[in-house]
This record gives C-alpha cells, sequence and structure tokens, in this order.
C-alpha cells in the first residue's frame, strides 16, 4: 500500500506559476493536485491527452474550448484530448481540483 499526504508533497515547477503536486504517476495515468488562490489562473493550454478533473475545495471557473462554467465542490469534468482549456480562481477563497490525465502524456502540454 502506498498512501500520500499531499501537504507533504513538493510544488511542482509548473509554466503557470501555481501550487501544483504530482500525487501518481505511473505509465497508465497522471494526477495532479492544483491549489488557485483568490485571482490565480491557469494559462490557456492544450493537453495531448483526455483529462477528467475532480473539484476537491471551492469554486473555480473552467474553459473548454468555447465553453466557460463555474463549478465548486464535487463537480467532476471531462475535457477531451488536444482542446484548449483552462483554469481560473475568480472567488475570495482557495480553490482545488484534481486533474487526472488518461492515458499518461507521452508528449508535452502546449501553453497557447
Amino acid at each position: 500500500m502506498n498512501i500520500v499526504n499531499v501537504a507533504d508533497l513538493p510544488v511542482g515547477l509548473n509554466p503557470h506559476h501555481v501550487d501544483a503536486r504530482k500525487i501518481y504517476d505511473t505509465e497508465h495515468a497522471t494526477a495532479v493536485v492544483i491549489t488557485l488562490q483568490p485571482g490565480e489562473a491557469l494559462k490557456k493550454h492544450i493537453t495531448p491527452v483526455d483529462v477528467f478533473f475532480y473539484v476537491l475545495e471551492g469554486t473555480g471557473v473552467v474553459e473548454i474550448g468555447e465553453e466557460r462554467e463555474t463549478v465548486g465542490s464535487d463537480h467532476l469534468i471531462e475535457s477531451p484530448a488536444k482542446i484548449p482549456h483552462r483554469w481560473s480562481n475568480e472567488s475570495g477563497d482557495t480553490f482545488r481540483v484534481l486533474v487526472v490525465k488518461v492515458p499518461r502524456p507521452t508528449s508535452e502540454t502546449k501553453l497557447l
């Protein structure tokens, strides 16, 4: 059994300059917990594989393609491969989301 405490993991370097902690990484999938403080946002980017997001805490705005929605805790959002997407925290509270990429990407995410 492997148990991971997200708070104990280092913040990974990323082009968005936000708190992103890789919690799972195998040849089949990868998972990251992203924390956005009020006013923080990811840069719009394209992921080479399908992604699903599960909101752990707070309220955030997700943009996928031309769609934009505000979502909160316990929402699951699907994002197909190669579609521009981003997250932003327009609230006054911390926003945390679990990001799962399946299958594990073999090429880099492309910033727009």
